[in-house]
C-alpha cells in the first residue's frame, strides 16, 4: 500500500493543474490554491481517504460554516477556489463526479455598491507619506504611483517585469487579468519614480520582477504586500487604512470629474466589459446632475 497524501502535496499538483491545464496567472493559482487548502486541511482522517469519501452534503455544510465569518469577497473566493478543486479532482479520477453543483453561490448583486475614490490631496499625501530617503520608502512610492496613474491592479504592480518597461518609447506592459496584454503610456511621474528605486535601492539580483523584497532571500512581491505598503503608507499619511484599489478607483473618479466618458474610462482600466464600468456612473456627476429633479419648494400663504 502505498504512503498516504498530504494536503500540500495534493494543493501542490492542484497548482501544477490551474498554472498548465487551465493557464491561470500566478496570482490566481496562489489564491486558488491557498483557499483548497483551507478546504483540504478541514477533512477528516487522511487527505486521500477523505477526498475518495466526499459528497454534496460535506461539501455545502462547509461553506455554510465557512461564510458564517467572513466577507462577501471572501465567501466568493472560495466559492470559485472550490469549485476548480472539485473539477481538478474529478478529472484527476479522485472523485467519480465533479460535484461542482454542490457548491452554493454567495449573495452579491452586481453593481450594488458605490466605488469609493480617494481625493487629489489624500492621494497626494498618501504618496509623500513614503520615506524617499529610504530604499523601501522610494520602492513604496513607484509601487503607490503607478497605482494612481495608471490605474493597476495591486497584482498587475507586484507582477510588473524588468523587460515590461519600455523606456525608449515609453511604454510599459502590463499582464492583467485573464492573461490580457496591454502596452500602456508610462507618465513622467511613474517613470521618475521606477528611475529613483532602480538606480538607487533595488537589489542586484536574479528576481525577474521589477518590485521585490529588500532582504534576502530576495522574492516578487505579491498583491498582499502591496496591500501592505497601502496601509504602511495610509499609517504614515495619519489616515485610516484603506486597500489599494481605492487609488483605482481614484482614478476612475478623477476622468469622469474631467469630462471623460464612461467608455474611456473602461479603456484606461482595462475591463473587459462595460458591465465592468457601469458602476462608475453611480459618481459620474456631470451625467447624473441633469437627473436630478428640483426640490420642491413650499410655499407659504
Amino acid at each position: 500500500m502505498g504512503a498516504e497524501m498530504s494536503v500540500d502535496v495534493l494543493v501542490a499538483e492542484f497548482r501544477s493543474w490551474l498554472a498548465v491545464d487551465r493557464g491561470l496567472s500566478r496570482e490566481s493559482v496562489r489564491c486558488y490554491g491557498t483557499q483548497a487548502g483551507k478546504f483540504l486541511a478541514g477533512l477528516p482522517g487522511p487527505v486521500d481517504a477523505a477526498v475518495r469519501q466526499l459528497d454534496s452534503g460535506r461539501i455545502t455544510t462547509f461553506m455554510v460554516d465557512y461564510c458564517r465569518d467572513c466577507n462577501t469577497w471572501s465567501a466568493k473566493a472560495m466559492v470559485t477556489s472550490l469549485r476548480a478543486l472539485l473539477r481538478f479532482l474529478h478529472v484527476s479520477g479522485r472523485i467519480p463526479a465533479p460535484l461542482v453543483g454542490a457548491v452554493p453561490g454567495v449573495a452579491g448583486w452586481r453593481l450594488a455598491s458605490l466605488p469609493r475614490g480617494l481625493d487629489a490631496p489624500v492621494v497626494a499625501r498618501l504618496l509623500d507619506g513614503c520615506d524617499r530617503a529610504t530604499v523601501v520608502g522610494r520602492r513604496d512610492r513607484a509601487i503607490l504611483t503607478m497605482l494612481a496613474r495608471l490605474g493597476l491592479r495591486g497584482v498587475e504592480a507586484a507582477g510588473l517585469e524588468l523587460d515590461d518597461i519600455d523606456w525608449r518609447s515609453g511604454e510599459v506592459t502590463i499582464r492583467g487579468k485573464g492573461n490580457r496584454i496591454d502596452r500602456l503610456p508610462l507618465p513622467v511621474d511613474v517613470g521618475e519614480a521606477i528611475v529613483a528605486y532602480l538606480t538607487d535601492g533595488r537589489p542586484a539580483c536574479a528576481v525577474a520582477t521589477v518590485f521585490c523584497t529588500i532582504r534576502r532571500p530576495y522574492r516578487p512581491l505579491n498583491a498582499a504586500a502591496v496591500r501592505a505598503i497601502m496601509g504602511r503608507a495610509c499609517a504614515h499619511a495619519g489616515m485610516a487604512r484603506v486597500g489599494a484599489h481605492r487609488l483605482r478607483h481614484s482614478l476612475a473618479s478623477d476622468m469622469l470629474r474631467a469630462g471623460a466618458s464612461l467608455p474611456e474610462v473602461g479603456q484606461v482600466l482595462r475591463h473587459r466589459s462595460d458591465l465592468s464600468t457601469a458602476i462608475y456612473a453611480k459618481v459620474d456627476e456631470n451625467a447624473l446632475r441633469p437627473l436630478a429633479q428640483p426640490w420642491p419648494i413650499q410655499v407659504r400663504s
